[in-house]
């Protein structure tokens, strides 16, 4: 670790506020940021539960801060004094009090608006492939009002569209890798022909680094995505051949999804939901002409060298198991 009084002294010492900063993606980014010996503020709604981050960094350095994206008084005290800013949050599904137009389209622009009265240089904006206010999905609607919003009150912040993003904590291979424990078969919605190009965690933490470092990134919004592209059915199989299960893949009509869907949206914890069946209609991929992680000088890592370092948990038998699938 380098020595915090020479840090402090340094005039690349930031003070860093991640809003967000104890999820999935939060965490890889406050791995490489505790690394530069930054001071780093993680605004979240449960501070007790983002303890975990502090041995990441020196004493006193990771700061886990109670904050809610609804409150002004709250946001404006987590960024008093900050250098730059990253916007983590969103979820996946509508719950409670948690709601898309709340977290996705009304925060950003408030966080970006205290951001700019605080004196905060920089701000990266977590954002979604096919965000768009044309689309027929309200996560995506939402996640595109939100970066409208933040133009709006910081021209300059950074945008960045993650793909499907996967890594060790990930809620994509796996939720799916645990189905295949109970279940002898996996749904494959609307026939498993839905695109996607997923990215890495690590690769999307380093884009994150990339636009706080890089004056060419202010103002840009940037697409990542792997090496490659892969319909569901194809991510499906590469999951099934990771953890050497054979399992039915098994394809689920439009309108049954939909049907299902209403149904698991009344559990605490939806494992569907009629938005994510609309999202799933459409395409998630990089679009031509977007930039990317190559104009950030990032070579994204494929999924079948990544996947196999931690769904190994799922191989029947146990993570040294090399038997035949069962």
């Amino acid at each position: 670790m380098a020595d915090p009084t020479e840090v402090f002294r340094s005039p690349d010492y930031k003070v860093v506020t991640i809003f967000g900063g104890s999820g999935f993606i939060g965490r890889h980014i406050v791995r490489r940021l505790a690394k530069r010996g930054w001071r780093l503020r993680v605004a979240v709604r449960h501070p007790s539960k983002a303890q975990f981050l502090k041995p990441l960094g020196d004493v006193g350095q990771i700061a886990p801060i109670r904050c809610d994206v609804a409150e002004e008084g709250s946001i404006a005290t987590a960024l008093a004094g900050t250098d730059y800013v990253i916007n983590l949050v969103g979820i996946l599904a509508e719950g409670g009090s948690q709601r898309f137009e709340t977290l996705h389209a009304d925060a950003p622009g408030r966080i970006a608006r205290l951001a700019r009265e605080a004196g905060a240089s920089r701000m990266v904006q977590i954002s979604a492939i096919g965000a768009s206010a044309d689309s027929p999905s309200v996560y995506a609607r939402t996640k595109a009002a939100g970066e409208q919003a933040i133009r709006d009150a910081f021209p300059e912040a950074t945008i960045l569209r993650p793909s499907v993003v996967f890594g060790p904590e990930d809620s994509f291979f796996n939720m799916f890798a645990e189905m295949t424990r109970t279940s002898p078969f996996l749904p494959l919605i609307g026939g498993g022909e839905t695109r996607f190009q997923p990215v890495y965690v690590g690769d999307v933490a380093d884009a994150v680094v990339a636009s706080l470092d890089r004056p060419e990134t202010q103002g840009q919004t940037y697409e990542l995505g792997g090496p490659r592209i892969y319909t569901f059915k194809e991510l499906m199989e590469l999951l099934l051949k990771t953890i050497g299960r054979k399992r039915v893949l098994l394809p689920i009509p439009w309108g049954m999804a939909e049907m299902q869907a209403r149904v698991f949206e009344l559990l605490p914890k939806p494992l569907l939901t009629r938005d994510q069946v609309t999202q799933l209609k459409i395409d998630n991929v990089v679009q031509p002409g977007a930039k990317t992680l190559a104009d950030l000088d990032i070579e994204p890592m494929a999924a079948e060298g990544i996947v196999p370092s931690y769904l190994e948990r799922f191989r029947k038998g146990g993570r040294f198991s090399r038997r035949h699938a069962a």
